[in-house]
């Protein structure tokens, strides 16, 4: 932690494993302290004094103990058992070394509404914690029986009256039941023991389930968690940072990375709130290149659609099986060393052809590399030759590589390439690189769009979800302010069972065109291998749009596909695979079209998998 910075803490719930693997795993992503939810404490094989021990190796404090849950507004028996329960919790804080319990409003039926009373009792409590030297953090759950929101929380915490007694703030529960995080500012900062940090998307469900299954690490989803932690700050609060999230994928995935992503969520979160964590991102003007790596049987195929496409051959790299293929100013590399170029993730094992890399045109590459650092993504140890650029790049959370260019430096990327022969390529009204489309493995999603975000400065766009023929699908693209960089990432649902279609978490570079379908006619008579579209998405097409008759037979002669929203209109129109993943795409925005097409992709999707199995004689 930097001077300037907030501590930072993260509850186990939060990660998978074992309560030794989440501790392990929260030290080398750099949090400052945890909280230990009983369950993992309970289920470890280490004494709490063993525990403690461990953290304070690791270099992390405990913060909190949580939860105690259904302590106040009950009978006197119950609440003799329930101060017996808190003797025997303040029994494993002293020994774990924490002075912090987290108490939940009860949801117990043998509780009563009384504010009178839960005041009463939390004092009891709050006397007993003070005089072991330990405090009582009081939260109100979303779901709670009677004391549900943090005002009511807050009433019961100021009837108390007790210095051992606070509140916890949880930006779930707040932000969940649409609270008024303004309100914070009114409590007293010396009364804010621990706020709590989770994000999630806008469900219309049961609030218990939401909040079990489906919250995210900060940036990751809907709430507006700036100004819900700016207010608990500008009313005094100088406690941790924490973040408890309770999320069925974190809990499967492994803690390590899982915890680098929390760290780049809070550091993210930070720099909003105003802490200097991070150098901004510089800003971006495009792509310098994308790269694909390919197998030696598919290259021919891909080189030859590259040419179809209006690409030449213009270089060699000076060391490496690399070939640059340039249309104007649009690149893409073709390289045939597919042992672990690009990552585990995006390798080209069993596809024949994967997107390896992506560069994207950085005004200051040197800042945008530290930023990566300082938003805990490394620099990747590289190869090197001695004349070759100093090229900078950081590996995506599915395994792509993105480098950080300056196409203008005289000693820029394209210096390591040796000439072809070739001229730059022209036609077919190819001006850029539209986006790239990559789909993410099921453990990535969130997280990939939180790496873009926080190391690249792009903003993520609306989810889209649909009904592709191989299940739930969701899209969601990321842009910089201009649109020179979009990014889109797609993902299933859920798990994907034994049965898998032909094509295989699919990738593809989609090129900006100015007029797309005199492009698709050049190419069909190029012989180019355009994806074929049936015609029963032509019919359906001119029941929707009613588009004028001869645009609708232009479309279906060339396997076009169309969309349009209040803005603007889009065309497109795809080639076959190379291998069993990868492909290009034309696109051309007409107006302020600011989408992806991605109502066409199910037709896309089933065009391909009926292609390969042709393809493959089944």
């Amino acid at each position: 932690m930097s001077e300037g910075e907030p501590r930072r803490s993260i509850a186990t719930v939060c990660l998978s494993g074992t309560l030794e693997d989440k501790l392990a795993a929260a030290a080398v992503a750099g949090f400052d302290g945890v909280e230990i939810f009983e369950n993992d404490l309970v289920a470890s094989a280490n004494s709490p004094v063993e525990i403690g021990e461990y953290c304070r190796d690791l270099g992390l404090s405990v913060d909190l103990y949580q939860p105690f849950r259904d302590f106040e507004a009950v009978p006197p028996a119950q609440l003799a058992d329930n101060l017996r329960r808190a003797e025997r919790k303040f029994d494993v804080m002293e020994q774990l070394g924490t002075d912090l319990v987290l108490v939940c409003s009860t949801v117990s039926p043998t509780a009563v509404d009384d504010d009178e009373l839960a005041a009463e009792q939390l004092r009891a409590l709050a006397e007993r914690a003070a005089a072991r030297g330990m405090r009582v953090a009081y939260e109100a759950l979303a779901w709670g029986r009677f004391v549900n929101t943090y005002e009511h929380s807050w009433r019961i915490v100021r009837r108390a009256d007790h210095p051992a007694l606070g509140v916890c703030l949880d930006s779930f529960h707040v932000l969940s039941r649409d609270g008024d995080p303004a309100l914070i500012r009114t409590i007293p900062g010396d009364k804010l023991f621990y706020l709590q940090l989770a994000d999630a998307p806008r469900l219309d469900m049961d609030v218990l389930q939401w909040s079990r299954h489906h919250r995210l690490f900060p940036g990751q989803g809907s709430f507006d968690l700036t100004t819900f932690a700016a207010n608990a700050l500008e009313a005094g609060y100088a406690g941790p940072l924490s973040l408890e999230v309770f999320n069925d994928v974190f809990r499967q995935a492994d803690p390590r990375p899982a915890a680098v992503d929390a760290m780049r969520s809070l550091r993210l979160l930070e720099e909003q709130l105003g802490y200097p964590v991070a150098e901004p991102a510089p800003q971006l003007s495009g792509y310098a290149f994308t790269e694909i790596t390919a197998d030696v049987e598919i290259c021919p195929s891909l080189t030859r659609t590259l040419g179809d496409l209006g690409f030449a051959h213009t270089g060699d790299h000076h060391t490496k099986p690399v070939q640059r293929w340039t249309n104007g100013t649009t690149h893409v590399l073709v390289n045939t060393d597919v042992s672990g170029n690009g990552g585990p993730e995006s390798g080209t094992a069993g596809c024949g052809a994967a997107i390896g890399a992506l560069a994207v045109e950085s005004a200051d590459p040197p800042r945008s590399a530290r930023r990566a650092e300082a938003m805990r993504s490394p620099i990747l140890a590289r190869e090197r030759g001695p004349e070759e650029a100093g090229l900078a790049s950081v590996a995506a959370p599915d395994g792509t590589n993105v480098f950080f260019c300056d196409s203008g430096a005289a000693d820029g990327w394209s210096s390591d390439f040796r000439g072809a022969g070739a001229q730059p390529g022209a036609g077919l009204g190819i001006t850029g690189i539209d986006h790239v489309s990559l789909t993410q493995p099921f453990d990535h999603f969130d997280e990939a769009a939180l790496f873009y975000r926080s190391v690249l400065g792009l903003e993520p766009e609306e989810v889209a979800e649909y009904a592709a023929p191989f299940g739930m699908v969701r899209n969601r693209g990321m842009a910089d302010a201009g649109g020179s960089v979009r990014i889109a990432l797609n993902g299933t649902l859920v798990r994907r069972g034994e049965w898998a279609p032909v094509v295989r978490d699919p990738q593809h570079i989609a090129f900006a065109c100015t007029d797309v379908l005199a492009a698709a006619s050049a190419l069909a008579e190029s012989g180019a291998p355009v994806l074929r579209i049936p015609d029963n998405y032509y019919d359906d097409l001119d029941a929707r749009f009613g588009l004028d008759a001869a645009l609708l037979a232009r479309l279906r002669a060339h396997s076009v596909l169309y969309d349009r929203d209040g803005h603007g209109e889009f065309l497109h129109v795809f080639t076959e695979l190379f291998g069993d993943r990868v492909f290009f795409e034309l696109v051309q925005r007409i107006g302020n079209y600011a989408g992806y097409g991605v109502g066409n992709a199910p037709v896309r999707m089933a065009a391909h998998r009926r292609n390969r199995m042709t393809a493959n004689g089944r």
